[in-house]
């Protein structure tokens, strides 16, 4: 197999070998977030990029990250995008304390204009980001660099029998996924944070992509028969464990 590489992956001081799946799987992140989306312009995705990782510099999350309340102190982010300070207050919110995100403060970020897709796609684009900067963490590696944007706008694209009721989000349950989104699903068992994302199916896609390279394919997570170099008893433990430390509320 060819190892792949895109502007941006370096591996060189990792002192352990990575596999070409996972290479491959960051490259196609990494192109993803360049790319025009739904609802963003792949300029305003890799802004959304940066301000995630700036997030964890900010003076003002650390001082609400340790404070009883996730609404104080008052006061403006530390910013390194020209994006809506509504955007940025949201990029860093999930970033840096997802734990806290609650319904109230969801209902006013719709409030405040921000639609749902919108919403979905600057989600998905901040936690792919995340977990490529955690697989850097992991590694002792510097995080990759993020590429140059690609040009053209936002498709606004939505899918059809979108549902609403079961999350704070309207998701595309599998037997409504018709059309362009028949094949979206791998499999019949869909996990929630698959669905969660349905309203941006390339989110949905590059997840099961990254699933597939970092831990095991979606339709197989039901088989505990499926092993990587860990039996599936201890990547289970790993993952449980890494949820408990982050207060994953799941």
């Amino acid at each position: 197999m060819t190892t792949p590489s895109a502007p941006g992956l370096d591996y060189s001081t990792a002192g352990v070998p990575v596999r070409d799946d996972l290479r491959e799987t960051h490259a196609a992140m990494l192109e993803y977030l360049r790319q025009p989306g739904s609802w963003f312009t792949g300029d305003e995705r890799l802004a959304l990029a940066a301000e995630s990782r700036n997030a964890l510099a900010c003076p003002l999350c650390r001082q609400r990250k340790t404070s009883l309340s996730p609404e104080q102190p008052a006061g403006e982010h530390a910013r390194v995008s020209d994006l809506p300070e509504a955007l940025v207050e949201i990029a860093h919110r999930i970033r840096l304390d997802p734990q806290r995100l609650s319904r109230e403060w969801f209902d006013r970020v719709r409030g405040a204009g921000l639609e749902e897709g919108p919403y979905v796609e600057l989600v998905g684009v901040v936690t792919f980001t995340a977990g490529i900067d955690h697989f850097c963490r992991a590694l002792g590696i510097p995080v990759f660099t993020l590429p140059e944007p690609a040009p053209g706008a936002p498709s606004h694209y939505r899918p059809e029998h979108t549902r609403g009721g079961t999350a704070w989000v309207s998701m595309l349950a599998p037997e409504d996924a018709t059309g362009p989104e028949a094949n979206l699903y791998d499999g019949e068992f869909v996990p929630n944070i698959a669905r969660a994302l349905s309203l941006v199916p390339d989110h949905v896609r590059l997840l099961q992509h990254e699933s597939a390279s970092h831990y095991v394919a979606m339709d197989a997570i039901q088989d505990p028969s499926v092993r990587r170099d860990l039996d599936r008893l201890q990547i289970e433990l790993v993952a449980a464990r890494v949820s408990a430390m982050n207060e994953c509320f799941y």
